[in-house]
């Protein structure tokens, strides 16, 4: 019979130091319903792009403004909403950081490695909320 989901609300202060809090709080999660280390490697960088956008792009690095951080974990998925209080953006008009002419740019990497590790990912509410899904995998038969 499945176990109850978690479900949790954070609210982080816009410094760096709270992406730490942040991944402790869902990787404790997350760990805890047994998902293995290869789900945990990909939720722990997609969470850290994540916060890190919302701290630095989304409230400017401002210490008025707060990041808040929804989680719900099951044995089926992990769902991570990450929204700041910044003006939003377009997710169209970041620039292909894999173009050869955005190479050397550092802009866009954050997105592209939430979606490439991450099953789904989508921009809500103007662009200042990221929602991310990861299914687990099913095990193979033997």
């Amino acid at each position: 019979m499945p176990r109850e989901q978690t479900a949790q609300r954070l609210t982080l202060e816009s410094r760096f130091e709270e992406v730490a809090r942040a991944e402790e709080a869902v990787l404790g999660a997350v760990r805890d319903r047994g998902y293995d280390e290869s789900a945990v490697f990909s939720i722990k960088l997609a969470l850290e792009e994540g916060v890190t956008n919302a701290i630095k792009h989304g409230n400017n690095l401002n210490p008025r403004k707060h990041v808040t951080l929804d989680y719900t974990v099951t044995d089926d998925e992990v769902r991570i909403e990450i929204t700041d209080e910044g003006p939003g953006f377009d997710p169209t008009e970041v620039p292909d950081c894999t173009a050869e002419e955005n190479l050397e740019r550092p802009s866009g990497r954050g997105i592209m490695l939430m979606k490439a590790y991450m099953t789904d990912v989508w921009y809500a509410e103007g662009g200042n909320r990221v929602v991310m899904i990861k299914k687990r995998q099913c095990p193979l038969p033997e």
